[in-house]
Order: structure tokens, then C-alpha cells, then sequence
């Protein structure tokens, strides 16, 4: 369900707005970030390589909407080969 607030737009269109931001941009080029928007936030979801392009994403999302409260729930994820070997019973 949309929400529309007073003045600002409607939560559809932040939404497809970040999302676009995010996959369009090649210094980001995210693709499975997710955004939705729960009570008065907007939640930033999914999984990055690193800590740092984390940041730069809620970064680049506070900068866009800087009214918007943000909510990150974006993980980190291991995107380098394993360094120990995986023993199975």
C-alpha cells in the first residue's frame, strides 16, 4: 500500500527512486538492494561485500532524501575465497 505524506512524494516513487540511484550509478552499481518503508523510515535491505560500501550507500541515500529517516539493514557478506578448508563429518 501506498502512503501519501503531505508534501513530499509518494512512498512508490522514493522507493523506485533509491533503487534506480543505486543500480544506475557505476560507483555503486547495487542491484539487490531492496528499499521499503516501514512506519515512518525508510529500510535500506540487503547485502554488500564490504563495510565501507555499506556506508556509502546509506551515504548516497541520506544525501538524495536527507528529510527521510533511513533504517539500514544491509549485511555484509564474505566475497573473497575461503582461507581454511571445510572438514564434513
Amino acid at each position: 500500500m501506498t502512503v501519501h505524506r503531505g508534501a513530499g512524494p509518494p512512498d512508490a516513487y522514493v522507493e523506485a527512486e533509491i533503487h534506480r540511484m543505486l543500480t544506475e550509478d557505476p560507483d555503486v552499481a547495487e542491484q539487490g538492494i531492496t528499499v521499503t518503508r516501514r512506519e515512518h523510515a525508510l529500510v535500506i535491505s540487503g547485502e554488500v561485500e564490504s563495510p565501507h560500501r555499506r556506508e556509502e550507500i546509506l551515504r548516497r541515500v541520506a544525501e538524495r532524501f536527507p528529510d527521510e529517516p533511513i533504517t539500514s539493514d544491509i549485511g555484509v557478506i564474505r566475497a573473497q575465497a575461503p582461507t581454511q578448508i571445510e572438514e564434513l563429518p
